[in-house]
């Protein structure tokens, strides 16, 4: 992914927002990038979801990079956009955008690029459903 200057814009459109807690810390008090990935594949699978009319699945993280850090009560915003659909998969930016509970203006912390596949009820990928 390129990265966008510190006072670009978020991309994409909101899949989730969350209040970073106490118990999502690391052993530094900032909060763990584990929960971050997590949160950041929950909101591209909403995505997903919607593209492939289907349940998904993640097959991949391609890309993944830690910006600056969240602090406990941070309101995180995370920001998806389709960046290419195949025949069974869909390959999703993420953005995650932080903004202290005080307060100020947004700054990125954490994009990724996630790749997910159209499963039917079996589990097996099927075509993503076109015209959505």
């Amino acid at each position: 992914m390129d990265a966008p200057s510190p006072t670009a814009e978020p991309h994409g459109e909101i899949v989730i927002r969350a209040i970073a807690m106490p118990a999502d810390t690391n052993a530094n008090g900032d909060i763990f990038g584990g929960w971050l990935v997590s949160q950041m594949d929950l909101g591209g699978a909403v995505m997903a979801r919607t593209l492939a009319g289907s349940r998904v699945a993640t097959v991949a993280i391609d890309a993944m990079s830690f910006d600056a850090p969240v602090n406990v009560g941070d309101t995180v915003t995370f920001y998806a956009r389709l960046q290419g659909i195949g025949r069974t998969s869909m390959k999703i930016g993420i953005e995650a955008w932080s903004q202290h509970y005080s307060g100020g203006a947004q700054r990125r912390v954490t994009q990724g690029v996630f790749t997910y596949v159209a499963i039917d009820a079996a589990g097996k990928p099927h075509a993503v459903k076109r015209g959505k």
